[in-house]
C-alpha cells in the first residue's frame, strides 16, 4: 500500500517500501504477520547470511536460553504452537535456530527478508517524510523504520593491547565461525565469566588438555537444573499453552512463575528462610529470586542473606577454597545479570581447569604466544601463560549499542540517536524517540527488562496497533511528546533508584546500566518495574487513543 509523498518542489516521491525493518531474528520474524495483516509493503534487512539474530551469530559451544522453552517462542500461531516440540527445558542454540528456521519456512517469510545486507546509515526527511536506510549497496526509502536489532548484538571490542599478535586460534563469543571449532589436546584460555563464558566455560573443559579461565568479576550464577522434556510434559504444556503465556505476562520477569509476595524481613524463623531458598535453588532457573522472597532487590539484609546462602553452595561444590572463594562475588545478587549454570562450579574440580583472577591484577597485553598479566598470579607464580587458544567472552555494548552503532539522523541533521544517548538517554517505554519521527523500535533501550519473546510479542502487537490508528485516521507520521518521554525517564529511573541495584551495578560493571563499557554513562538501560505494569502502560496508550504522542 505504498503512497506517494511530494518533496518540497512538489515532485513525487514513492518509498521503496511502506516498512522496513532491521534484523531477522525473534522480534524481526514477530513483526512480519503484523505487517502483512497491515498489508504494508515491507522489507526485512539482515546482516547475517540467515535468520537467527542473536541464535545466528552466537553459536559457541553451550550456547542454550535462559528462558524455559515452553515460553521462549514466538505467539502468533496457536497452530504453530501446537506443532512444535521442545527437547529440554533450556534449548541449546542449534535447536532454537532450527525452531526460528521453522516459523520462517511455515509461513514464507524468507521472501520478505534481504540477507547479507547491512544498514550503516538511516536519514529521515522532514520534506517526504520518508526514511532513506543505507548499506554498502543501496539506499532503500520507507514510511516507517522498525528497529528489531535486539539488545545484545554488538559485541565488545576487544579492550586487550596486543590482541591482533596472538598466532594461535581466537575466538569471539557473539562472533563464532559456522565450522566446527575442536579444542581437543589443546591449551585453552577463556576471558571472562559473564553468562556467555559461563556456557562455554563447563564445554570447553570436556575437550580441552588445559583450560584457564581468566575472570575479573565474579558472578552469581544459578543452577539451571536442566532436563529432557518427557512427552507428557509437552502435551500438559500445549493443552495449557495461553494459561501458561499468560502467567507470564503477569509475572515480573515475563516467566511462567508464580512472584511470591512473602518478604524475607517480616520472617523471624531463620530455618523458614533456609528452606524457602532451598526450595527455589532446587527447582532451577531464575525461582531463586522470584519465588521465594519478595524484597530480595529492594532489601540489602534480604539480598545478603541470599547471597550467604549461595557462597555456602559453592564452597559445598567447588573443592579447593581459594577457588571457590574466588567464584564468589562481592556486589548483590541482580547487580549483573545472573546466568544459570549446567555443572559451572563442578567444573572447577577437574584437573585440567584453573581460574586465574584479573580483579588486582588485569591482563597487561596479549603476546604472540598468550596472555600475560601485570605482575605474577600469587597462586600459581607465573604473569605469563601459553595457549594455543583463546576464546573472547567479554559481552556487548547492550541496549543503546544495536542502533548507536548505525548513524541515524531524524529531524536534528547536527546529531545522531547514538549521540543524543550518549548523553541523554530518553524514549518512550523504550519503543519511540523524540526526533525521530516513525522510528520504532522493539526491545529498544528502556524497555522491560525480562524474558525477550514476551516482551517483543507485546511491543509488535503495540506498534502494529499504532500503524493501524494512523492509517485510519489519515496520518502520516508519529512523535512521542516530550513530556511523556520525560515522565517516563523519570519514572524508570524513579524505579530503579528504589531497588538495592544501582551503586552495585556500576561496581560490577554491569552491562544493563551501561557500565561494563568504557566511557558509557552509567544509568538504567531497562525498566526494572516489572512486566505487568509496563503492559497496562501500553495497553493504556492503546484504549485511550495514545494520548503520549504527537500524530502529523
Amino acid at each position: 500500500m505504498s503512497t506517494q509523498t511530494d518533496d518540497v518542489n512538489g515532485s513525487a516521491v514513492k518509498p521503496d517500501y511502506d516498512t522496513i525493518v532491521i534484523g531477522a531474528g525473534f522480534a524481526g520474524l514477530r513483526i512480519i504477520p503484523e505487517l502483512r495483516k497491515l498489508k504494508h509493503s515491507f522489507k526485512v534487512i539482515e546482516a547475517g547470511s540467515d535468520i537467527g539474530g542473536t541464535w545466528y551469530w552466537n553459536r559457541y559451544p553451550g550456547a542454550r536460553t535462559d528462558s524455559e522453552a515452553q515460553v521462549y517462542i514466538l505467539n502468533f500461531s496457536k497452530e504453530m504452537n501446537a506443532e512444535w516440540t521442545w527437547s529440554e527445558r533450556f534449548p541449546r542454540q542449534p535447536e532454537v535456530l532450527k525452531y526460528l528456521n521453522y516459523v520462517a519456512d511455515r509461513f514464507d517469510m524468507r521472501k520478505d527478508i534481504q540477507f547479507n545486507t547491512r544498514i550503516k546509515t538511516a536519514d529521515y526527511d522532514e520534506r517526504t517524510g520518508l526514511w532513506t536506510l543505507s548499506s554498502d549497496e543501496e539506499s532503500l526509502k520507507c514510511r516507517y523504520f522498525i528497529s528489531a536489532s535486539g539488545i545484545l548484538s554488538i559485541g565488545r571490542e576487544l579492550p586487550f593491547k596486543g590482541a591482533e599478535n596472538f598466532k594461535g586460534e581466537s575466538y569471539r563469543s557473539y562472533a563464532w565461525p559456522k565450522e566446527e571449532v575442536s579444542f581437543k589436546g589443546k591449551r585453552v584460555a577463556v576471558i571472562g565469566t559473564g553468562a556467555t563464558a559461563v556456557q562455554i566455560i563447563p564445554t570447553i573443559a570436556y575437550e580441552a588438555e588445559s583450560l584457564t579461565v581468566f575472570q575479573r568479576t565474579a558472578n552469581w550464577v544459578l543452577p539451571a537444573r536442566n532436563h529432557a522434556l518427557m512427552d507428557e510434559q509437552n502435551r500438559d504444556f500445549k493443552a495449557r499453552q495461553d494459561e501458561v503465556w499468560q502467567q507470564a505476562r503477569g509475572q515480573i520477569f515475563g516467566m511462567p512463575f508464580v512472584d511470591t509476595q512473602n518478604k524475607m524481613m517480616d520472617q523471624d524463623d531463620k530455618r523458614k528462610i533456609r528452606a524457602v531458598l532451598e526450595c527455589g535453588f532446587e527447582q532451577g532457573g531464575f525461582r531463586y529470586i522470584f519465588e521465594t522472597y519478595a524484597d530480595l532487590l529492594t532489601s540489602k539484609e534480604a539480598n545478603e542473606v541470599a547471597c550467604d546462602f549461595l557462597r555456602e553452595k559453592y564452597h559445598a561444590i567447588v573443592q579447593d577454597e581459594e577457588t571457590a572463594e574466588l567464584l564468589c562475588p562481592d556486589h548483590v545478587l541482580m547487580a549483573k545479570r545472573p546466568p544459570l549454570g549446567h555443572h559451572y562450579f563442578q567444573t572447577f574440580n577437574r584437573p585440567n581447569v584453573k581460574l586465574v583472577s584479573l580483579k588486582d591484577n588485569p591482563i597487561k597485553e596479549i603476546t604472540d604466544k598468550g596472555v600475560v598479566l601485570e605482575k605474577p598470579d600469587p597462586r600459581f607464580k607465573q604473569s605469563e601463560f601459553e595457549f594455543d587458544v583463546i576464546v573472547y567472552g567479554i559481552g556487548f555494548d547492550a541496549a543503546t549499542g544495536p542502533l548507536s552503532s548505525i548513524e541515524i539522523r531524524g529531524t536534528d541533521k547536527n546529531t545522531t540517536l547514538g549521540q543524543e544517548w550518549s548523553e541523554n538517554l530518553a524514549t518512550f517505554l523504550g519503543i519511540t524517540v523524540t526526533g525521530y519521527p516513525n522510528l520504532f523500535m522493539i526491545s529498544g533501550p528502556q524497555s522491560p527488562f525480562a524474558n525477550i519473546p514476551i516482551i517483543i510479542d507485546n511491543t509488535g502487537d503495540w506498534i502494529s496497533q499504532l500503524l493501524h490508528h494512523m492509517e485510519n485516521k489519515g496520518y502520516h507520521q508519529v512523535v512521542p511528546k516530550q513530556e511523556a518521554v520525560d515522565q517516563w525517564t523519570k519514572l524508570l529511573t524513579d524505579v530503579y533508584d528504589m531497588t538495592v541495584l544501582p551503586e552495585s551495578a556500576k561496581n560490577a560493571g554491569s552491562w544493563y546500566a551501561g557500565a561494563n563499557i568504557p566511557g558509557k554513562q552509567v544509568r538504567p538501560l531497562f525498566w526494572f518495574g516489572g512486566v505487568p505494569s509496563y503492559f497496562q502502560m501500553c495497553k493504556d496508550e492503546v484504549q485511550n487513543n495514545f494520548p503520549s504522542l504527537v500524530f502529523a
